[in-house]
């Protein structure tokens, strides 16, 4: 007999890993992968802030280790200040 408090959560709260495991992403798997639109992640391949592909045979790929270094590279927050900036407010 189940009680209360030990009822599992609703399936609702448990929301899929967005995340992919492949190494190797189609395009719209890199866009996705560093939270943009197919069409910025195009416009950044072209001014050089996110790298080109891999091609492999007929499949045109983006490395996600290549996609995490050129992420780390965009100006903005780190995470050695994470948690601080113009976010935060005293209340």
């Amino acid at each position: 007999m189940r009680t209360e408090s030990t009822k599992a959560a609703p399936r609702e709260h448990f929301a899929p890993c967005p995340l992919p495991v492949a190494r190797g992403l189609n395009r719209a798997q890199a866009a996705a992968y560093i939270g943009v639109s197919p069409s910025l992640f195009d416009e950044m391949i072209g001014d050089g802030r996110m790298p080109a592909p891999k091609r492999m045979n007929s499949r045109t790929v983006w490395d996600r280790l290549a996609l995490d270094r050129a992420f780390d590279k965009l100006p903005g927050g780190t995470t050695d200040d994470a948690g601080a900036g113009e976010w935060d407010v005293e209340l």
